[in-house]
């Protein structure tokens, strides 16, 4: 039986007029954490313009390897040398797609609204990769056209599309009843 991968999601505030620094101890890190085995990827994402806290994404094969990362002396290094760069960290752990709808909140958003954020990522990636691509691909059998699709699709909307659909949908996705009803009203 295959472990699913593992993600961990760090936030770090950055410390008053700490900002650039922090920013470059951050790619530090991920620069560190590709010499690791089970390493897959990861992403910092800058904060919105109304926050200094930035969003650090490591996503190991598995919970062994990120263990293994975790606790390994040259992240402990690492993590020392940005003392003093951010405040109050958070961290939390997920795999498979509860990395994309958020199992650190309460409550997550109904298999609907799942449905219709993974839709909107996969319907225009889909049709443009069936305009470049279609006439290539149009002389084929129904399964290798299917599968050639689907493997070329399949990791750019997990790593790209369908994360950046749900943040883009976060506000919609989480709405609380009473705030959805709200918006509807005005």
């Amino acid at each position: 039986m295959s472990t699913p991968p593992v993600t961990l999601l760090v936030s770090r505030r950055a410390a008053h007029g700490r900002y650039q620094a922090l920013l470059a101890w951050l790619h530090e890190g991920e620069q560190l954490a590709t010499d690791f085995p089970g390493y897959l990827g990861s992403g910092i994402f800058a904060p919105p313009r109304d926050s200094d806290e930035f969003q650090i994404i490591f996503r190991f094969s598995d919970e062994p390897t990120l263990h293994a990362w975790e606790h390994s002396a040259s992240r402990r290094a690492w993590l020392q040398r940005g003392n003093g760069l951010f405040e109050r960290p958070k961290e939390a752990r997920v795999s498979g797609l509860d990395d994309w709808f958020g199992t650190n909140r309460v409550q997550k958003p109904p298999r609907w609204k799942q449905a219709v954020a993974i839709w909107l990522a996969f319907f225009p990636v889909s049709l443009l990769f069936n305009l470049l691509f279609g006439h290539w691909l149009a002389g084929m059998d129904l399964v290798p056209r299917v599968m050639l699709s689907t493997l070329a699709l399949t990791p750019v909307m997990v790593y790209l599309f369908i994360p950046l659909s749900t943040r883009l949908l976060a506000g919609w996705l989480h709405a609380a009843p009473a705030t959805a009803a709200a918006l509807r009203s005005r």
